[in-house]
């Protein structure tokens, strides 16, 4: 099988960057409703294109990662925050959120950070398997947090020192 190679996005990337997360919406992992016509683009001032690890197998981008601060404070800057983890459904399975939430933490650790955190519904236990094998652990959970589909839905924090 295959291993996945990690890079940096590019600016150019964000058509199938977009196309990737509309494809991967799901209510197991989204908070936002499913995206409509006419589409947002991926990148934008919040989440600038070196934000973005991007995950490829036969040369398509099949996952990313987006990696940001977990607030805008000089008090805070030692902490980064995954801001969306997504896996083409063909290559899950295939080692892809793996590899590149080990490189998120790596460039966390480049950037200077000691810690990284990141929020995962209480209801996606596929997620959180794989980041408290990764040595994520639950910080605190908000109960009801979201409504989704007509439930309520927890919000895990969940982080790990680097």
């Amino acid at each position: 099988m295959p291993v996945p190679y990690i890079r940096a996005a590019l600016p150019d990337d964000d058509d199938e960057l977009s196309a990737l997360d509309r494809a991967t919406w799901s209510p197991v992992h989204a908070v936002l409703p499913r995206p409509q016509p006419p589409y947002e683009p991926f990148f934008s001032e919040r989440h600038a294109p070196e934000d973005t690890l991007v995950a490829e197998l036969d040369r398509r981008i099949v996952g990313y990662v987006r990696l940001g601060l977990a607030y805008k404070l000089a008090s805070n800057a030692h902490v980064r925050q995954i801001q969306g983890l997504a896996v083409a459904e063909e290559a899950r399975g295939r080692g892809v959120a793996r590899a590149l939430l080990r490189a998120a933490m790596e460039e966390a650790r480049r950037r200077g950070a000691r810690r990284i955190r990141l929020g995962v519904l209480g209801h996606n236990t596929a997620a959180r398997r794989l980041y408290e094998s990764e040595g994520f652990a639950v910080e605190g959970v908000m109960p009801g947090e979201f409504f989704l589909e007509g439930e309520y839905v927890d919000d895990v924090v969940m982080g790990r020192p680097l």
